[in-house]
């Protein structure tokens, strides 16, 4: 903060072409109005009914005008492009092409650690039919995946980054020939571990403020990383022995 106090939340349009002005020489407070009435953003509104820009609408101005200039993309495609990252997803770019979920997004290659587990679950959303084609599953699948509590649409109506993970799991698997049915004991077992990390957490949250709230964010995490590996463990263990290894 300086001596002239915190910078303001908002901006009028006047201070938006300010500062959009050095990079995009071009751009006018009509066309500021114009990518508003095709909904490219969404400014707010004063009780008379001025324009307040917040911080996110003008990154998403810069966005839009900078596609536009380096790539010559037409305002549907761009449009395309931010909803896909409203959704978390990374847009088709200028070759064209779906949006897809992040390449970082976790996947069950490997031992997982505690840090795989910080991600947010709702900071991707993928359409029914984006969930298909992402993972090679079929419908009939999905469905049976739901049927037995293994992942569900989250209240609107689209699939999560953990949803994501779990039907690419099962698709590896179904290489196998294991079917959506074979697995629900992997629910049965996810729901007493839950109610046992419960019980280990619940003092931790009961003392409240945020600090508790962080130190029960992270016991989970340890805990599920944890669990993976135990299972992970045992499974390997158990498949020797009935090898003969």
């Amino acid at each position: 903060m300086s001596a002239a106090g915190p910078a303001r939340a908002f901006l009028s349009i006047g201070e938006v072409l300010a500062q959009l002005r050095p990079e995009f020489a071009d751009v006018t407070i009509s066309k500021i109005r114009f990518l508003e009435s095709e909904g490219l953003i969404r400014p707010e509104r004063t009780p008379s009914g001025y324009r307040k820009f917040s911080r996110t609408d003008v990154a998403r101005l810069r966005y839009v005008l900078a596609q536009q200039r380096d790539h010559y993309l037409p305002l549907r495609v761009i449009k395309e492009n931010l909803d896909a990252i409203d959704r978390g997803l990374e847009p088709a770019g200028t070759g064209g092409g779906p949006a897809r979920p992040p390449r970082t997004l976790w996947t069950t290659e490997g031992m997982p650690r505690a840090g795989d587990f910080a991600r947010d679950s709702g900071e991707i959303r993928l359409s029914r039919e984006e969930l298909l084609a992402e993972t090679g599953l079929d419908s009939t699948q999905l469905v049976q995946l739901e049927q037995f509590g293994l992942l569900a649409v989250r209240p609107g109506g689209y699939y999560d980054s953990e949803a994501l993970v779990v039907a690419r799991t099962v698709a590896d698997m179904s290489r196998f020939g294991i079917e959506p049915r074979h697995l629900r004991a992997f629910r049965t077992a996810a729901d007493r571990e839950i109610g046992l990390f419960q019980q280990v957490v619940a003092p931790i949250v009961r003392q409240r403020g945020p600090e508790a709230r962080a130190r029960a964010a992270e016991t989970v995490r340890e805990l599920a990383a944890l669990s993976v590996r135990l299972h992970a463990t045992l499974v390997k263990s158990g498949l020797r022995s009935e090898m003969g290894g």
